[in-house]
């Protein structure tokens, strides 16, 4: 084995390791594998063979054959389908990974295999993987940057989507959701003519009226209709109730929340017995939230944000998806994924100044919560570490709601305006991370403190001295299109440390119409000119639109998350077309189609097929009068006898 080839052993290890597999390496520690591969020579000799590394994940076999060399990747056949004779199986990685993995399904009880073809190193490389089943049939995959996919967290879930094509249980659970959404905004518009905004408070308040039921404190069949104490007046005692047992405080916060719940009981109309619900919509609405979303809320303990998504199905339906009040829900995948990125620790203070539904604190609160095991340490987090701001009086009871129903975290949270807070009054409360989506397009010439980058400045002078922030803009905030945002950047770069920019799925925020980016800053540290930070273009992120859906996770979606990460610790190299690494002045575009340049070499290959789309392109503008743009006039002769089209067939010129 030469050195090239053992470099590539030992960095498929690091893989395998960094995603929690244990595989062995020339050969097995598993009985049946290990009589298998006896007669696994890829010579045919019927001797013993030894994959690169072997071994079982739940009930899968992964094998795994590599290569140092890029070229020697894959042989196909002129049929374009994987060689099978001995020197495609012996000198190229997936070739080799096939001929092991249907060894292993021929000679094993096993029913399952995947084979992974690697070549390359770190910087340039690739990672194929083949599905095996017991009729030894086969199934090419896409190709991956990790085995994140294959641990035992995951290898199920890839199994269901990636190869049988089915919806895992968190795709359909989506699918209700939104259904459920669908049916309950067209009753509250029906037999409550509710306004829309309205929609989330009634929601959020019977989700914390039905949270009594325990206690003895609230039935649903004690919604009558009574016309003394309507149905609505019990709702709201009981929200009442719910706000006193779960300790809100102070007084003045419990009664701003009251306030935003008031709707429940002082609108008329749902508080009256409908001729053909013959209930109180009240009830009605009770009824379908407890049996659709109470009981999944309760119980479903990840980062989701459920009433988020309601509130954003809502709004969608409605026709007016937020914008007109600079309101955009932050989804799931990317609130989870600002906790990696600013690597979360469990005495982490972690402050959202825009908090809307209270999604990023909700995140922050259950990454946080499963990093210790210590329960002081678990309360103290939920009571003492989370803190929101929010100048929407009816977002922020939604969002104190919302950190209720998940599990506490809601001490914190302020309903102000954040632009309005003293910094260094902030400062004290000493946070050490921040994040923030903040209101979007709300910034003009004559309202310059409403541009997004005023909000990332604000934000990160609220926070102490070396505190990581992060924050999700349009990518226009980071190119500065204005005299005053280009001055902020210059002001922000002299007072703290840009780290990186990340340029994001244009469909992260599907149907509100704006191309995202996160922005990651250490907070109270000038920015040293010599400073490399990182612009990595994560567009293609394993999310993408499906219809009557919105955006959902494809099977790629954690592998790639696992790649963008280990690029920016640092634990891989990328090529340049993923992520750039240089020096910024301010007055640059923080982004990565700004410092991108091409690192790979082209080819012969390359080259010739360049040269030949131009020529034919040339040609064709030519036999379509367009010569003109190449110095040719119109009615010039073109001594040519042939021509060649634009679908490469020869034809006499006229």
């Amino acid at each position: 084995m030469n050195k090239k080839e053992k470099a590539t052993d030992l960095w498929v290890y690091d893989l395998l390791k960094e995603a929690n597999i244990s595989l062995d390496p020339q050969g097995s520690s598993i009985k049946e594998i290990d009589d298998a591969l006896k007669t696994a020579s890829k010579r045919g000799t019927g001797k013993v063979g030894f994959p690169e590394y072997v071994g079982i994940v739940r009930d899968f076999i992964i094998v795994i054959e590599d290569k140092s060399s890029l070229s020697m990747h894959e042989k196909r056949t002129d049929k374009d389908v994987l060689a099978d004779d001995i020197t495609s199986i012996c000198d190229y990685a997936i070739n080799g990974a096939l001929f092991y993995g249907k060894h292993l399904i021929k000679h094993t009880s096993y029913t399952k295999v995947i084979a992974i073809g690697v070549s390359g190193n770190e910087k340039k490389h690739k990672i194929s993987p083949i599905f095996i089943n017991e009729r030894e049939d086969y199934y090419e995959l896409p190709e991956i940057e990790t085995f994140i996919s294959f641990n035992e967290d995951n290898i199920y879930e890839y199994y269901t989507k990636e190869i049988l094509k089915e919806n895992t249980n968190f795709e359909k659970e989506t699918k209700e959701i939104l259904k459920d959404a669908a049916l309950l905004h067209e009753d509250l518009r029906n037999y409550g003519s509710i306004q829309d905004k309205d929609k989330p408070l009634i929601v959020s308040g019977i989700l914390l009226a039905l949270r009594e039921i325990e206690h003895g404190n609230f039935s649903i069949d004690s919604l009558t209709g009574d016309s003394r104490k309507t149905d609505g007046q019990k709702i709201y005692d009981s929200i009442r109730d719910n706000l006193n047992r779960a300790n809100v405080s102070p007084e003045v916060k419990r009664d701003k929340l009251l306030n935003q719940f008031s709707v429940i009981k002082d609108t008329t109309k749902i508080n009256q017995i409908d001729p053909t619900l013959r209930k109180t919509p009240n009830r009605h609405y009770t009824e379908f939230l407890y049996k659709t979303i109470f009981q999944s809320i309760r119980f479903h303990q990840s980062g989701e944000d459920y009433l988020g998504r309601f509130y954003g199905e809502f709004m969608s339906y409605s026709g007016g998806d937020g914008q007109s009040l600079g309101i955009i829900l932050t989804p799931r995948h990317i609130t989870e994924l600002f906790c990696d990125l600013l690597d979360l620790k469990p005495n982490d203070k972690v402050i959202d100044p825009c908090c809307g539904t209270a999604g990023f604190l909700i995140a922050a609160m259950h990454n946080m919560l499963q990093k210790t095991d210590d329960e002081f340490e678990k309360n103290n987090i939920r009571k003492n570490q989370l803190f929101g701001i929010e100048d929407q009086s009816y977002m922020f009871t939604i969002a104190t709601t919302n950190m209720i129903l998940r599990g506490d975290g809601k001490s914190n949270l302020e309903n102000q305006d954040f632009l309005k807070q003293n910094p260094a009054k902030l400062q004290l409360k000493g946070c050490t991370v921040g994040m923030m989506n903040p209101p979007y397009s709300q910034g003009s010439k004559d309202n310059p403190n409403l541009y997004e980058i005023s909000f990332t400045e604000h934000l990160l002078e609220s926070v102490i001295e070396g505190a990581r922030v992060a924050v999700i803009v349009p990518q226009s905030t980071m190119t500065g299109k204005t005299k005053y945002e280009k001055e902020i950047k210059e002001n922000i770069l002299k007072h703290h440390t840009l780290e990186g920019v990340i340029t994001l799925n244009k469909n992260t925020f599907y149907g509100v119409g704006t191309n995202p980016c996160i922005a990651i800053f250490t907070a109270g540290i000038p920015h040293h000119k010599n400073k490399i930070c990182k612009f990595i273009n994560f567009e293609d992120d394993g999310y993408e639109v499906a219809k009557h859906i919105g955006l959902i996770e494809t099977p790629s979606a954690k592998d790639k998350k696992q790649h963008l990460l280990d690029v920016w610790f640092d634990r891989t190299d990328a090529q340049t077309k993923f992520c750039v690494e240089t020096t910024i002045e301010a007055d640059d575009e923080w982004l990565h189609s700004f410092y991108y340049f091409n690192d790979e070499i082209p080819t012969d290959e390359d080259f010739r097929n360049t040269i030949a789309d131009y020529i034919t392109f040339e040609v064709n503008m030519i036999t379509h009068g367009r010569g003109y743009l190449f110095g040719i006039e119109d009615d010039e002769e073109i001594d040519d006898d042939l021509l060649v089209d634009e679908d490469g067939d020869e034809h006499e010129t006229e």
